[in-house]
């Protein structure tokens, strides 16, 4: 939902299509966050490395718009 690769500790906002893909799906949301950044920074060469993927509590459907994507910003950030 941040919508590009970012540096390690840094939090943007998540996209505005978050919302809308959240409340058209209708479904269960599970936020991910993966470290990327430590290997493939957006400036400079790709190193070799692993990234890892780490889930989050599920965000439930139905919620309003502010209430799911404070969740699901928290908890990528809680991941990070």
């Amino acid at each position: 939902p941040e919508g590009t690769r970012v540096s390690p500790g840094e939090h943007p906002p998540l996209k505005p299509g978050f919302a809308g893909l959240y409340r058209a799906l209708n479904m269960p949301t599970v936020p991910i966050a993966c470290d990327s950044g430590l290997v493939w920074p957006k400036e400079g060469p790709k190193l070799p490395g692993v990234i890892t993927f780490r889930f989050g509590e599920v965000v439930p459907p139905g919620l309003p718009r502010e209430e799911a994507e404070q969740r699901v910003h928290a908890a990528m950030n809680a991941l990070d």
